[in-house]
């Protein structure tokens, strides 16, 4: 059977070719001239055909030499460029990440910390999924999301690094006699309707575990998942909240107040987590240090 070429082989025929020297070949490939004299014989038994005319003074190429150069040309810039990309896509200068992400922080830190990176690594194409932090966990098993910044996780198959505590506060319609500004115990909430977020939501975790902590016994009422909801029911003067601080800037300024939540102070914990046992491509593991490092400064 016929063995292909080498691309070292071929390379050293272009250098031949260019150069009509055999001996200025070997100097600028630093090979020695005996071992590209076997090296061009060789590739010339694998073809078939002489590649070369020479004698003591001159090197030429017969039509064979003639056919393969532009060939060689053409194989060895479509090999130094593949190579090339693929040498930016081991440094994480390219590649694709996809980048899951609780939709306060969505909103928020991320943006931010996306157009840093972009800026650069431009050859990096980012896609951001904002979803709750069970959804985020299923996708990052199905492997269709790279990382998530969200709560920890429950199952010890994730990685994570936490990287900002995330504290529960009171929200209530500005202007409302609640709208004093001051700590607020979580016992408020057995004196007035509690707006709650979805049973499945990472929020209506915390407020449950709250309550029971504090003694209190709250009816949850309505079950939102979106945040433009909980602010349309709260501006309604339907009742009032407990969200995490992040998320309160997702809501309309001019209509919604905040107090501390006290008796007990409760935070969430924010961070990046992703499969332990998977390998991050590059580029992910690239944004990974850099969201951890933007994160960290702000």
């Amino acid at each position: 059977m016929r063995r292909n070429p080498s691309m070292t082989s071929l390379r050293l025929f272009m250098h031949v070719a260019h150069l009509r020297s055999f001996s200025e070949t070997g100097r600028v490939a630093n090979v020695s001239q005996p071992a590209l004299s076997r090296t061009i014989r060789l590739l010339e038994e694998q073809l078939g055909t002489r590649l070369f005319d020479r004698n003591s003074r001159n090197v030429s190429l017969t039509s064979a030499g003639e056919a393969l150069l532009p060939i060689v040309e053409r194989l060895t810039a479509d090999f130094d460029h593949a190579f090339s990309e693929l040498a930016q896509t081991f440094a994480g200068e390219r590649g694709r990440v996809v980048i899951g992400a609780l939709p306060s922080i969505a909103a928020g830190l991320l943006p931010t910390a996306i157009a840093t990176f972009q800026a650069q690594h431009p050859m990096v194409e980012i896609v951001m999924r904002d979803h709750l932090s069970g959804a985020l966990y299923q996708q990052m098993e199905e492997r269709s999301v790279d990382l998530a910044v969200t709560t920890p996780p429950e199952a010890d198959k994730f990685a994570f690094t936490p990287l900002l505590q995330d504290a529960m506060v009171l929200v209530v319609r500005a202007g409302s006699a609640l709208d004093d500004g001051t700590a607020a115990s979580w016992t408020i909430f057995a004196d007035h309707p509690f707006i709650a977020m979805a049973p499945s939501s990472s929020v209506r975790e915390l407020t449950d575990a709250a309550m029971i902590r504090a003694g209190v016994s709250a009816r949850a009422l309505y079950g939102c998942t979106q945040l433009a909801t909980v602010g349309g029911l709260i501006d309604a003067n339907l009742g009032i909240t407990a969200l995490p601080q992040s998320t309160v800037r997702m809501l309309p300024s001019a209509t919604i107040a905040q107090r501390p939540l006290v008796d007990p102070v409760i935070e969430r914990t924010i961070g990046v987590a992703h499969l332990a046992a998977r390998t991050l491509p590059p580029a992910a593991r690239a944004f990974l240090d850099h969201f951890v490092k933007t994160a960290r400064a702000a």
